[in-house]
């Protein structure tokens, strides 16, 4: 098919010029771990092309290979139909490919501009660069609405803001290809949706975007085609419009997946969390708690909703004993001390508190530590752990292999450093120590932040299989439908105070989302 232009000139039509990218029988190892095995790949040139797999299927692997981060074993890569050698980033950077990582690759105490320029100077002088760099991105943050002020500090910005530096420094580098790794994990719903606008303009565009999501609903709403790949192995490319969830999610997995959460209703017993008037001032002398009181029974969920930033975090650390405060805090009936002199989080957990926190990377692993001592962490004087005067290292390597195996953590290898691992992995780690401790109170943040559908399944089963043994559990979750689905009671966050509390099959996304932006058009 040709396309005839006012010019006369005749050009190929979009679907029949060459993929923007393809592979051909791609493969990589790391030692006895297959992570891609002859992968063919193909993305068509202007298209948003979904991959979806779950954790360690070997989605990140591939694309870092595709971006230098990584030589493959075995295979080519094409771009544009041309054979393209890339050892490194910055032959990928040449071959018109940008990345966006799902951990941002920012100095933080460099200005929006520094960090664009950074690695593409035009010379020894910075002056020139700057006010030629200062000029693109105002034309390219209006051009594709990455709206951000070029001379704030990167510290300073919200996580949105810091998604759209990242993707302006791909745009900056003449990127015509971008892959994105689980762009919204860290999101609100309200920054993802601008995300999304972003996609549509840089595909209108004629950008090619690469979407690793385990999100579903949102490769259903914005991607073209989708990809899945399953241990390592690519084994389905579909439209997007031509499945369905459901289907996906099947084809991840390899069988039938629960995409709701199956629970009976709540019997809720004693109170075991009673919190009254709870108060936190940071070292900034800013209010971030504003006389929090909430009460949580055994046998029940309650789920905390809010913007990220409007106290969740702090009242999660308030009662992990991670951060001092004024009130009071119960737990059992038993006062609690809340001014660090009497206690911690050890001696928290050791009143039956077990604690998942929201970053897994700054609070719940060391990532140079090995899995097997990651799984010791705030627990390490337990006489399962311990013989003697010494740790019993073969005791605790065996309890975190069964530990991997029954959370289906993938590798299963006990000495494997933590950072080896895929965020889902890292994350069922951190699940696996804390949940299998029998706590009477399980506080848990982002308990799916980066897993995927099947793990997701998993997690909430023993989420409501707790709850279902009498535990009490305090969920804090940025992302409404786990709110929504897990949840018995619902309390909602804004600027530091409870706006309100609903139960979830008397209120919906649209009620919680004005008590998240502090409108409260009932009385509780």
């Amino acid at each position: 098919m040709e396309l005839t232009h006012k010019s006369g000139r005749q050009e190929t039509a979009a679907h029949d010029l060459p993929p923007a990218i393809e592979l051909r029988g791609i493969s990589k190892a790391f030692g006895p771990v297959q992570a891609n095995k002859d992968i063919n790949f193909s993305v068509a040139k202007g298209t948003i092309h979904g991959i979806i797999g779950e954790n360690g299927a070997g989605k990140s692997t591939l694309m870092s290979i595709l971006y230098g981060f990584y030589k493959a074993d075995a295979g080519e890569v094409l771009i544009n139909g041309q054979t393209t050698l890339i050892p490194d980033s910055q032959a990928a950077i040449s071959a018109g490919i940008g990345m966006v990582f799902q951990h941002f690759k920012l100095v933080e105490n460099f200005t929006v501009l520094e960090n664009v320029i950074l690695g593409a100077e035009d010379g020894a002088m910075l002056r020139p660069s700057l006010a030629k760099a200062r000029k693109e991105l105002t034309r390219l943050a209006k051009e594709y609405e990455l709206n951000v002020n070029p001379d704030t500090l990167v510290e300073e910005l919200s996580v949105g803001h810091k998604q759209r530096v990242e993707i302006l420094k791909a745009l900056y580098r003449h990127a015509d290809i971008l892959i994105l790794d689980e762009p919204t994990g860290v999101l609100t719903p309200a920054e993802a949706d601008h995300l999304f606008r972003i996609f549509d303009g840089l595909k209108k565009q004629g950008k090619t975007i690469i979407l690793i999501t385990h999100k579903l609903r949102e490769i259903m709403d914005i991607t073209d085609t989708v990809s899945v790949m399953r241990r390592g192995e690519m084994t389905a490319t579909v439209k997007t419009s031509e499945t369905s969830p459901e289907h996906l999610a099947e084809l991840m997995v390899g069988r039938k997946v629960l995409l709701e959460v199956s629970k009976t209703p709540a019997r809720p017993g004693a109170s075991v969390l009673e919190v009254e008037n709870l108060r936190v001032v940071d070292e900034d002398k800013v209010e971030r708690l504003k006389g929090v009181s909430l009460q949580l029974r055994a046998g029940e969920i309650l789920g905390i909703a809010g913007v990220a930033g409007n106290g969740q975090s702090e009242l999660l650390e308030v009662l992990a004993g991670m951060q001092t405060a004024t009130g009071s805090v119960r737990l059992n009936g038993q006062e609690l001390d809340l001014t660090g002199a009497k206690s911690d989080a050890r001696t928290r957990r050791k009143k039956g508190i077990a604690h998942v926190p929201e970053d897994r990377h700054d609070e719940g692993l060391i990532l140079e530590f090995s899995a097997w001592e990651n799984i010791a962490f705030g627990y390490e004087d337990d006489p399962a752990y311990n013989k003697g005067m010494l740790m019993d290292n073969a005791a605790l390597r065996a309890e975190t292999h069964a530990k991997m195996e029954r959370f289906d953590v993938r590798p299963p290898h006990p000495r494997l450093e933590a950072k080896n691992f895929s965020g889902g992995n890292q994350q069922k780690i951190v699940l696996a120590r804390e949940i299998e401790r029998n706590p009477d109170l399980l506080l848990i943040g982002q308990p799916t932040r980066g897993v995927d559908i099947g793990a997701i399944e998993f997690i909430h089963q023993r989420i409501v299989e707790l709850r279902d043994q009498g535990k009490a559990i305090l969920l804090v979750s940025v992302e409404l439908d786990e709110i929504m689905s897990l949840s018995d009671r619902i309390a909602v966050m804004f600027d530091g105070q409870i706006m309100g509390e609903r139960r979830p099959e008397e209120t919906d996304e649209k009620e919680l989302g004005l008590l998240m932006a502090g409108i409260n058009r009932k009385a509780n």
